[in-house]
This record gives C-alpha cells, structure tokens and sequence, in this order.
C-alpha cells in the first residue's frame, strides 16, 4: 500500500507496512539496517516511539484517523503533530498533544520535510 496526502496528492511512503499486532509494533523497525527512501510503517494503537536497537533517523507522522475504515485500504488519517529526524539508538518521540493520537507513521528522516507534511494533513493508504 502507499500513503498519500489527500490535498495534493503527494506520496509519502511508495511502500508502506501496517504494524497492528502487540509484537509487530514491538518489533518496530529494530534489527534493520536503513529505511529504505519511499518506504513507511504505520503502528497502531501508537502514541509514543523509542529508537533502541534502530540504527537509523527516521521522521515520525502522529496521527489520528478520521472514518470508520479498518487500518488497510482506504484508512484515512490526520497529522497531529510531526517529529522530524528522530535519533537512532536513543531517541524518543511521543505525540505532546496525545489527546486523539492513535498512531505513528514512521518515514525516512527528512520526508516529512521535503514533502512540507504538517499537522492537519490528511493522508490515505492506497492500494498499491
């Protein structure tokens, strides 16, 4: 699936991975090596993200979602709030304004700026 901003139709992820287990959030993006440009992970419920055993920055979109779709197809989302270049290994990102969060997008570090997403950005899973 990739994720697109619904104003302008601009893509944020070409590929994106849905992470709604307990343990595929867990898992998160450890063990890998980059996030590959174009790529994303999408964990839900999610408030909050920490970059232990993640070797890379990533930029992380909280959002909230907006419709009754399953997260899947057709799931649509608002960004809250963006945390842009989140560190490896030590890092830590929480949505300040929790009230309403449900989830983190995790994108490669700077996708967030190149493409201007900013809080009220509504975004959509497409299929592929």
């Amino acid at each position: 699936m990739r994720l697109v901003r619904e104003r302008d139709g601009a893509v944020v992820a070409d590929e994106v991975e849905l992470a709604a287990s307990f343990l595929r959030r867990l898992r998160g993006l450890m063990g890998r090596r980059a996030l590959p440009p174009g790529r994303g992970l999408w964990l839900e419920p999610c408030a909050s993200i920490h970059m232990m055993f993640v070797p890379f920055s990533i930029d992380v979109l909280f959002v909230t979602r907006r419709g009754d779709r399953p997260l899947g197809p057709g799931a649509r989302a608002e960004v809250l709030e963006v945390a842009p270049r989140v560190r490896p290994w030590v890092g830590l990102a929480w949505c300040a304004g929790a009230f309403g969060a449900v989830g983190a997008i995790e994108v490669a570090a700077g996708r967030a700026g190149d493409l201007g997403v900013a809080p009220g950005d509504l975004l959509t899973l497409e299929a592929a």
